[in-house]
């Protein structure tokens, strides 16, 4: 590969625990099987879902560079000279899709910037699947990431979500850190209007996998344990009433 540049391929990963060939495509295991050079969150995590899904590739043969809050900016750069160098590199989230909720979007930026292609593989979004399982409209929408912690300032963030959703016909989609799920699920029933629809998208992909839409007004007849749960809320305002 000499005289040429490397590709980033931005490689998926499962959202939760369960065997990799069952949410993604082979085209991810021939990239991981090819690739020796990665960008990711976690070692440990990533070398575990690489073993996983390649079992025969060397584990000592693997390069890392690691992006996470812990990263000096100033070192992202560096992240992609074995491609300038010709040399393949692969970028893994977490869970899920890099660049999407996710740290890996600065190193796709610089790759654009450093004329670098980028070869985006198919794999699971939490998003877009409790999206496309919530009845709420795909046409429209926005994500949001985290709402506020403070109380006073997370109700007035949802009243505005709210407010939004209705005036654009736009489906708000946002989450929650996991041990906080209850009580995000308890503010929106008590703050949205009754007819308000919220989506509740939990363990997506995972045997435990729990996507239930329905008004404000329902959830607070029908709570559910979301404690420590990976969670996808999705609310829209419309004429449409549910009882």
């Amino acid at each position: 590969m000499k005289n040429q540049i490397g590709k980033l391929y931005l490689i998926p990963t499962t959202l939760g625990d369960n065997e990799p060939l069952e949410v993604l495509p082979i085209t991810v295991k021939h990239a991981i099987d090819n690739i020796d050079t990665f960008i990711v969150e976690n070692d440990k995590t990533a070398r575990r879902f690489i073993k996983n899904i390649s079992p025969e590739k060397s584990q000592p043969s693997l390069n890392m560079f690691h992006l996470n809050k812990f990263t000096d900016e100033a070192d992202l750069p560096s992240f992609l000279n074995p491609c300038l160098n010709g040399i393949d590199v692969g970028l893994l989230s977490e869970a899920g899709c890099p660049g999407v909720a996710d740290p890996g979007a600065d190193i796709v930026k610089l790759a654009h910037e450093k004329n670098i292609k980028v070869v985006p593989l198919v794999g699971p979004s939490s998003i877009l699947m409790a999206l496309m399982s919530s009845g709420m409209n795909g046409q429209s929408f926005a994500f949001n990431g985290y709402l506020p912690i403070d109380k006073d300032e997370r109700k007035s963030e949802i009243k505005r979500l709210e407010r939004l959703s209705f005036e654009h016909n736009q489906s708000q989609i946002f989450i929650e850190t996991p041990y906080r799920n209850n009580k995000m699920i308890e503010d929106l029933s008590s703050v949205l209007e009754n007819n308000t629809r919220v989506c509740v998208a939990c363990d997506i992909t995972l045997r435990s996998e729990f996507i239930k839409t329905q008004s404000a007004n329902q959830w607070k007849k029908n709570m559910v344990d979301l404690h420590k749960r990976p969670t996808i809320f999705i609310i829209h305002k419309s004429e449409f009433k549910l009882l």
